[in-house]
C-alpha cells in the first residue's frame, strides 16, 4: 500500500493554538481531504462539536478514519508521556485540593505541608500502578497476536489433514447444540412475577450487563474511545472495510455492534420471526444460566423447574474478546467466528468494548439511551463521530415516537387479564394492585378509541374516522389516566419484567389466549361456585385439547405476523414511558377509523434535543458528518441550541465537489418530447397524459444513456400506479427493449437480490451498440437505493427525478411539527417561518440523496472512446472517463435549482 503524508500547518485561532501533524493516507489524497482531517483534528483536539458536510463521492469515510485515528493515537501517545514524566520527577506534581485546604483551614504550616506530601505520594502511586496496568494490557495484546496467529496457521494445517482422514465427521461436530427443554412445571412458577415489597426498592433484578459492567469498569478508565455511528448495518460494513484498507488497520482495536439479528448464532433463537421474540428467548435463556450456577455455587438444587434451557454459546468470553482485538473484522466475520470457538458474538462484542479504541454499532444503539445503557456503552470523556448524519433529527423522533394500535391494546389486555386469573391465588398484594392500574390504563386507552373491551377489534365500529391531536396533559386528562402515578407504573414493569412474564405465559398457552366474547352474555344470577366450577371445567377442556375451539375468536388473527407469538405489552409500556416527557416536547395523536382494529395512538416526539442532550454533555467531542447536511441552521438550532451548547463550541466545515463541471449534465425538464407541460404534484400526477409524457421521457433516455438508468419516484404507491399503467399502454415494452426493468422491493432483504441482478445486467451489456444496453431501476425517494449505494460507473449514468417528494402538507403531525418550530425557533434571516423552511428542507434533502446516487468520484477509472450524450437540451458531454446526468421532470424543479 503506497502512504503519503499530508503536512499542515500550525492552525491558529481566536482560542488556542493546535499544531496538525501529517496524516497517514492509503493515497494521494483530494485537497478536500486534506482540510477536512485538519479541520477534524482540531475539532477533536478543543474538544468542540463539529459539523461536517464532504459531498457524496469525496472521501469522507476515509478521511473521517485518517483524522480522528490520527488524533486517536496522538493524544494516547500524549497522555502516555505525561504519565512517565510525573512518575520520573520530570513534572513535579501540584495539589491543588491541599493549597486550596490551606488557604481556608487554621492548620499549622507543618501539617499542611505534610498532608500536600501525602497527596503528591499517593498520586504518584496512582500513576504507577496506572502505567504498569498499560504496559501490561499492551504486551498482553502483543503476545496474544503472535500467539494466535501461530495457532490459526497450525489449526488451518490441522484442519486440512483432518477433511482428508474424517470425511464429514468434522462437519457433526461444529453443528450448534439444540436446545433442550426440561419437563414443564405445573405450577409454573418461572411465569410469575416475584413479589414486588416497595416502590422506593432500590434493589433491582440482578442482570447481565450488570456484571458486565462491573467487570470491566477498570479496563475501560483507561481506553479512550471513537464511537462511530451510521444509519444502517450495511454502511457499518462498509466503514470497517474502509478501516482494513487504511494505514491505522493494523493497530487499531475494533468491534462492530449489532442486534441479535445479525450476531446470534444460537439456530433455536434465530428461528423466531420477530426480534423482540429473539431478545426474550435469549435474556430468559442468560437468566436461566446465572440462577443454575448461582445454585451450584450455593451447594443446593433449585426447587422449580425452568421451561428454557441455558444458551450454550454464552462461554469463551475472554478469548472471543481477544480475538476481535488483534485484527479488524467486519459483521460476518465477527459471526463466523463465534461459530468456530462456539462462542455467542452479540455478547462477545459487548464484551469487548472496554478495550476497544474504536467501536462501530447503528444509530439506534447509540440514541436510545436504555438501549446504549444495556450495551455498556460510556459516552464519558471519549469521541462520537455520527455519520450519515442528514436525518439525525428525523431520525431521533422516529426512535422515540411510539404508536400503538387497537389490535394490540385488546390483546394486551385479554392476555394480562387471562395471567391475572390464572395465578391470582399466587400473586402478592402489591402485584395485584399493580396489574390492575396496567389494565386500567389499557381500558382507558381503548376508550379513546371509542372501543370495548372483550370484543374482536376486527368487529368493533367505532363511528366515522377522526384525527385528534392532545398535549400530553390533556391526553392523560383526556383519558381519565391522571390519577395513575405512571412512574411507578413503569418501575413495577421494569423491576417485575411483567412484559416478559406474560411473553412466557402466551408462548406456552397460546392457543387459550382468546377474546372472551361469550362472558357478556353469561347469566348475570350464576353462583360464585358454579362459575368457579365452570372455570375449573374449561381448563381442564382447554388442556386435554391444545387446537382452539371453532366457536372462539383468537387475537392471533388479528395481528401482524410478527406479533402472533408474543405480547405488545413492552410496546405498550414505551408509550407509557413517553407520556412522561414534557407537556411541550410532545404531542398525542389518536387517529380513530371506523373500525378499532384501523385505529391507532401515537405519541409524536416535538422536540428530538431532549433525548440528545445527555449525549453531547457526557462526551468529549460530537462530529456530524454527512454529504448533504444543509441548512447548517437546522441542526445548531433544533439540535445543538435546544440541548444548551454554546454558539463557541460549535465548529463548521463544508466544501465543494470534487467532479468537475464537464463530468456532469444536470437537466431540468419543464416540458415532454411532446410539448406538454410536465406537472407532478399530487394533483396532476395521476392523469393518464402525464404518465404518457413521463414515459416518452423515459424511453428516449433510455435510448441516448449506456449503462444503467435509476429513476425515483416520490412514493411506493406512485411508482406502483405507473408500472401497472405503462404494462397496459405498451410503454413498458418499449422500455424492455432497450434496458432490463427493474423494480425496488419493499421489503429489505430482497434488494441486494435486485441490486445485483441490476449490476450483472448492465456489466454483460455494457459496450453494445444496439438491444438491450443496460438497465432501468425504478426505485423510490427515501427508500433502500436513495441512500448508502453507490451507483458508481456504468451503474449510475443517469439519474431521473420523478417531480419533488414534498410531504403531505395536511398531515396533522406535519402541522403540529411545523407550529411547534414556528413557537420555538427564530425566523430565519429572511424572514421565513421555520415550520415553512423545516417542510421544503424535508423535499430537498431527500432529492439531494437521491441523485447524489450518481456523483460517486473525481478520477478517470477508465478509459474509453469519446462518449456524446444529448438529451433534448442539444448539451453534452465530450471527454474520456466518468460522467453522469442529472434529469429531474417536472415544471417546480425549476425554482429549485440555480441554473442547469
Amino acid at each position: 500500500m503506497f502512504t503519503s503524508s499530508i503536512t499542515m500547518e500550525t492552525a491558529n485561532n481566536h482560542e488556542s493554538d493546535v499544531s496538525v501533524p501529517s496524516f497517514p493516507f492509503p493515497f494521494q489524497p483530494y485537497d478536500i481531504q486534506q482540510r477536512f482531517m485538519s479541520e477534524l483534528y482540531k475539532t477533536l483536539e478543543q474538544g468542540k462539536i463539529g459539523i461536517f458536510e464532504s459531498p457524496t463521492g469525496t472521501g469522507k469515510s476515509l478521511s473521517l478514519i485518517c483524522g480522528a485515528l490520527k488524533w486517536l493515537r496522538d493524544y494516547e501517545d500524549k497522555q502516555r508521556q505525561e504519565l512517565e514524566d510525573i512518575l520520573q520527577g520530570k513534572v513535579t506534581l501540584t495539589s491543588g485540593d491541599c493549597e486550596q485546604v490551606q488557604q481556608v483551614s487554621d492548620e499549622p504550616d507543618w501539617l499542611a505541608e505534610f498532608d500536600e506530601k501525602k497527596a503528591q505520594s499517593e498520586r504518584a502511586a496512582q500513576i504507577k500502578e496506572k502505567i504498569e496496568r498499560r504496559l501490561k494490557y499492551e504486551e498482553r495484546l502483543q503476545n496474544l497476536k503472535r500467539y494466535t496467529k501461530a495457532k490459526f496457521s497450525k489449526k488451518r494445517k490441522h484442519c486440512e489433514v483432518e477433511n482428508i482422514t474424517t470425511g464429514s465427521t468434522a462437519q457433526d461436530d461444529t453443528k450448534s447444540p439444540s436446545l433442550q427443554t426440561t419437563d414443564n412445571d405445573n405450577e409454573d412458577d418461572d411465569l410469575v412475577v416475584n413479589e414486588y415489597h416497595s416502590d422506593e426498592d432500590s434493589v433491582a433484578t440482578t442482570t447481565l450487563d450488570e456484571d458486565n459492567d462491573t467487570e470491566d469498569e477498570d479496563d475501560e478508565s483507561y481506553v479512550t474511545k471513537i464511537y462511530y455511528c451510521s444509519r444502517t448495518h450495511s454502511q457499518l460494513a462498509q466503514f470497517v472495510r474502509e478501516v482494513q484498507k487504511s494505514p491505522f488497520g493494523e493497530e487499531t482495536k475494533v468491534v462492530s455492534l449489532g442486534s441479535r439479528q445479525n450476531l446470534c448464532i444460537n439456530e433455536n433463537v434465530r428461528k423466531l420471526k420477530s426480534l423482540s421474540l429473539m431478545n426474550d428467548k435469549c435474556l430468559e435463556m442468560q437468566k436461566n444460566k446465572k440462577e443454575a450456577k448461582s445454585a451450584e455455587e450455593d451447594g443446593r438444587q433449585k426447587r422449580r423447574k425452568t421451561g428454557v434451557a441455558k444458551c450454550p454459546f454464552y462461554q469463551n468470553m475472554m478469548e472471543y474478546s481477544d480475538r476481535v482485538l488483534i485484527e479488524v473484522k467486519d459483521i460476518e466475520q465477527l459471526v463466523e467466528m463465534g461459530k468456530d470457538i462456539k462462542t455467542c458474538p452479540y455478547y462477545g462484542t459487548r464484551h469487548t468494548i472496554p478495550m476497544a479504541q474504536l467501536v462501530v454499532l447503528p444509530y439506534n444503539t447509540l440514541l436510545h439511551k436504555s438501549t446504549r445503557r444495556a450495551c455498556g456503552i460510556k459516552l464519558e470523556g471519549n469521541i462520537v463521530v455520527i455519520d450519515e448524519a442528514h436525518n439525525l433529527l428525523d431520525t431521533i423522533s422516529n426512535i422515540h415516537s411510539i404508536q400503538i394500535s387497537g389490535i394490540q391494546l385488546t390483546k394486551a389486555h385479554s392476555q394480562l387479564s387471562q395471567y391475572m386469573d390464572r395465578y391470582r391465588s399466587r400473586l402478592k398484594a402489591k402485584n395485584l394492585m399493580y396489574i390492575k392500574q396496567i389494565l386500567y390504563l389499557l381500558t382507558r386507552l381503548v376508550k379513546c378509541l371509542q372501543g370495548q373491551i372483550g370484543v374482536p377489534p376486527s368487529e368493533q365500529k367505532t363511528g366515522p374516522s377522526t384525527v385528534k391531536l392532545y398535549t400530553i396533559n390533556d391526553f392523560l386528562f383526556t383519558t381519565e389516566m391522571d390519577n395513575i402515578n405512571l412512574f411507578k407504573v413503569l418501575k413495577y414493569c421494569e423491576k417485575s419484567e411483567i412484559s416478559k412474564k406474560l411473553n412466557g405465559f402466551v408462548e406456552k398457552y397460546q392457543p387459550t389466549i382468546e377474546v372472551k366474547v361469550e362472558e357478556r352474555k353469561q347469566p348475570t344470577n350464576q353462583t360464585a361456585m358454579s362459575q368457579f366450577l365452570q372455570q375449573l371445567s374449561q381448563r381442564s377442556s382447554t388442556e386435554q385439547k391444545p387446537t382452539t375451539p371453532p366457536t372462539q375468536v383468537t387475537m392471533e388473527t388479528q395481528g401482524d405476523e410478527n406479533q402472533v407469538t408474543r405480547s405488545p405489552l413492552q410496546q405498550i409500556q414505551e408509550f407509557l414511558q413517553a407520556l412522561t416527557n414534557a407537556d411541550k416536547d410532545g404531542r398525542v395523536v389518536v387517529n380513530k377509523q371506523e373500525l378499532l382494529s384501523q385505529s391507532s395512538v401515537k405519541f409524536l416526539l416535538l422536540n428530538p434535543a431532549v433525548h440528545f442532550t445527555e449525549i453531547v454533555q457526557q462526551c468529549r467531542s460530537l462530529i456530524v458528518a454527512g454529504g448533504t447536511m444543509q441548512p447548517l441552521s437546522e441542526f445548531k438550532q433544533q439540535l445543538f441550541y435546544m440541548a444548551g451548547v454554546e454558539t463557541e463550541r460549535i465548529r463548521e466545515f463544508s466544501c465543494g465537489h470534487v467532479i468537475p463541471p464537464d463530468h456532469l449534465l444536470p437537466i431540468v425538464l419543464c416540458k415532454g418530447p411532446t410539448g406538454v407541460e410536465l406537472d407532478f404534484t399530487y394533483q396532476s400526477r395521476d392523469l393518464p397524459n402525464m404518465m404518457d409524457e413521463l414515459g416518452r421521457v423515459l424511453c428516449n433516455i433510455c435510448s441516448v444513456v449506456p449503462g444503467g438508468v435509476v429513476c425515483f419516484f416520490p412514493s411506493y404507491d406512485y411508482e406502483s400506479q405507473v408500472h401497472t399503467y405503462w404494462n397496459k399502454t405498451g410503454v413498458l415494452t418499449r422500455l424492455l427493449a432497450r434496458k432490463k426493468v427493474l423494480r425496488e422491493p419493499k421489503k429489505s432483504n430482497q434488494a441486494d437480490k435486485v441490486l445485483a441482478e441490476y449490476t450483472s445486467c448492465i456489466k454483460k451489456c455494457c459496450g453494445q451498440p444496439s438491444g438491450i444496453t443496460g438497465s432501468l431501476l425504478l426505485s423510490v425517494v427515501g427508500g433502500k437505493m436513495s441512500e448508502g449505494i453507490n451507483f458508481s460507473d456504468d451503474l449510475g449514468r443517469c439519474i431521473v427525478m420523478v417531480g419533488l417528494p414534498y410531504p403531505n402538507i395536511k398531515s396533522p403531525e406535519l402541522k403540529e411539527k411545523m407550529d411547534y418550530l414556528n413557537s420555538t425557533v427564530k425566523n430565519t434571516s429572511g424572514g421565513r417561518l421555520p415550520g415553512q423552511v423545516h417542510y421544503e428542507n424535508l423535499c430537498m434533502k431527500a432529492v439531494n440523496q437521491s441523485i447524489g446516487r450518481a456523483i460517486r468520484h473525481k478520477d478517470h477509472r477508465y478509459s474509453r472512446p469519446n462518449i456524446i450524450i444529448s438529451i433534448f437540451t442539444g448539451r453534452a458531454i465530450r471527454h474520456r472517463g466518468d460522467y453522469a446526468s442529472i434529469v429531474l421532470v417536472g415544471r417546480l424543479c425549476q425554482y429549485c435549482v440555480s441554473g442547469p
